[in-house]
């Protein structure tokens, strides 16, 4: 029984691998040379051709990178590598909350250690070449630190609770498991914009102006419950523009970077605020909230069916059950399940963004709008051309050319 599991997580692992490899294979054949029809007046050739050269400087590092994660997981599976650091946590310690979290923090670690490389090469190199990146060494270097020191804090608080309710609640460890992290959730929706984008960059109200009455008379017009307009230093990082809002109930706080505001019209921001406001107004962050927390219910009553079955961490070459082996062998034989409902949602936030485009247009300006969806394209070199398979898997947004159609034709 051990055997036929570890072959059926390694069967996962490699399907994985191939499925990944063959979407970049498939996304890269469908680029061409010549600028496409739908393209003109979007982008230039030298443009269209640059985009391609950093999506295909990209995808080369994504390929080695996810080469050297197959091979360590594929060593680390064949010669029980983790029951090899879950007995070396237990010499250490044997409270099985600490032993827990000597465990995972030394995965945590080690897959960080292993990224990182290609981190650096990613920031320092390609985006740096396509002249995005603005990061110097020091902040990188603080940023990881911050990183760890944060995932430690959230994350080991996290799986300190959830081994507390498994050993203390056995039966229904689960469901108690569930309720802190959907009340865990809801705090970060609620409160990511004050307590932890400080903790990386600066956050200034925006000052008043034609920008701030614009919004806020937008605001007021569609009774949208606005309580701050905040401007963040994305610039010191990346010339790469974004905008979004925070916060659940009547207080919402609105996020702009300032690449943003650089580049774009006070007419493009206010309909691209209007985007953001459509999300609120058909309700699409209450729907994913409510996703999520039946997914992630869903998750850890299948994770309470098997997580004692000693097969699972015999599998992974343990002599008996183990709440940590048992954790990793899930998480791979639920990967599936899992793409499942990624793809789901997936189909489901591309539904959501053509409607909160809808209501950008019909209260604010669909031109405005297209015209600043086509600048965050070709200023980010986005791929214009990405294969309809790859769009399926990984695209949470519609592709540019069929948000812009059904901006500027509406059914």
């Amino acid at each position: 029984m051990e055997k036929t599991i570890l072959y059926i997580i390694i069967a996962i692992v490699a399907f994985e691998f191939i499925l990944e490899r063959l979407l970049d294979y498939l996304n890269q054949k469908h680029w061409d040379n010549q600028l496409p029809k739908g393209l003109q007046g979007i982008i230039d050739q030298d443009k269209y051709q640059k985009s391609q050269d950093y999506a295909f400087a990209k995808s080369k590092l994504s390929l080695w990178s996810s080469l050297l994660s197959f091979a360590v997981i594929l060593t680390i599976l064949f010669t029980g590598g983790f029951a090899l650091i879950d007995q070396w946590a237990l010499s250490v310690t044997e409270n099985s909350i600490l032993s827990t979290l000597l465990f995972f923090a030394v995965i945590g670690l080690g897959s960080d250690l292993m990224s990182t490389p290609f981190g650096i090469y990613n920031t320092f190199v390609i985006e740096e070449k396509f002249g995005f990146n603005k990061m110097t060494p020091k902040i990188f270097i603080m940023d990881k630190i911050k990183g760890w020191i944060l995932g430690a804090l959230i994350g080991g608080l996290l799986l300190a609770v959830f081994v507390w309710f498994y050993s203390t609640f056995r039966e229904y460890f689960w469901l108690y498991a569930w309720g802190i992290f959907l009340v865990f959730s809801i705090g970060i929706t609620m409160f990511y914009t004050n307590l932890i984008v400080p903790l990386f960059n600066k956050l200034t109200p925006l000052e008043d102006g034609e920008l701030r009455t614009a919004i806020e008379n937008y605001a007021s017009k569609v009774n949208f419950p606005l309580k701050n307009v905040f401007v963040v230093d994305g610039s010191k990082r990346s010339t790469k523009a974004n905008a979004y809002f925070s916060g659940l109930g009547n207080a919402k706080n609105i996020v702009l970077y300032d690449t943003l505001i650089e580049k774009h019209s006070t007419e493009e921001l206010v309909a691209v605020l209007a985007h953001e406001v459509g999300h609120y107004k058909k309700k699409h962050t209450l729907q994913g909230l409510f996703i999520s927390a039946f997914t992630m219910l869903l998750t850890l009553y299948i994770l309470n069916l098997l997580i004692d079955n000693p097969a699972l961490s015999m599998a992974l070459g343990a002599d008996e059950s183990r709440i940590t082996l048992g954790m990793v062998a899930f998480s791979i034989l639920y990967s599936p399940l899992s793409t499942i409902t990624g793809l789901l949602m997936n189909i489901f936030s591309r539904k959501n963004e053509f409607e909160a485009d809808a209501y950008a247009r019909e209260t604010s300006s669909g031109a405005d709008l297209v015209t600043a969806l086509k600048k965050l394209s070709v200023d980010t070199l986005s791929n214009l051309k990405p294969h309809p398979a790859y769009v399926f898997f990984y695209y949470s947004h519609p592709p540019l050319l069929k948000r812009m159609e059904a901006i500027e034709n509406p059914s």
